[in-house]
Parts: structure tokens; sequence; C-alpha cells
């Protein structure tokens, strides 16, 4: 499993039109499936948001999110987590 910081390496270094795999945990309830996405970036972002409750006014959370274009056209939007792992492909 890689750390958050080999992540959040490749992460900032991502520009669109690279191709990427990124494999992560969907949880819904108490089941857990591990699905691989691969595609072509078409934009990242890190976006600042109140995802906590009653949090002091000047904590900063942050979220790593992905758009990415699926060789089908699909895009899809993908959020990592401490459960993600993410490599760039050829």
């Amino acid at each position: 499993m890689q750390s958050r910081d080999q992540i959040n390496d490749v992460f900032l270094a991502l520009k669109p039109g690279d191709r990427v795999e990124l494999t992560h945990e969907v949880k819904v309830g108490s089941r857990v499936w591990h699905t691989r996405t691969a595609g072509t970036v078409v934009s990242t972002e890190r976006q600042r948001h109140s995802l906590h409750f009653q949090r002091n006014f000047d904590d900063k959370v942050y979220s790593d999110r992905i758009v990415l274009k699926r060789a089908d056209g699909e895009l899809v939007s993908v959020t990592l987590d401490e459960f993600s792992e993410l490599k760039r492909i050829a």
C-alpha cells in the first residue's frame, strides 16, 4: 500500500492527458468492494471544505479529487482517501 506522501507526490505531478490507474475502496454499510479505475486525467482539484462538525474555525480540511475520462468516454470523479493507490500508466 502506498503512503499518503507517495499518493500526494503522484497527485501533484498529474496534468490533463496523463493516464492513471486508481485502486480504491468502496464502502456501503458494512460491505466493502475494492475496485480499479483507469483513464485519462481531465482535471485535478484540491478542494477545501468544512467536512467535520464543530471544528476550530481555522482548521483546514481538504479533499483531493481527480476527474478521469475512461476509454468508453465516461467521465468519472474520484476522491482520494487513505485507502487509495494511484499510479501513472504508459
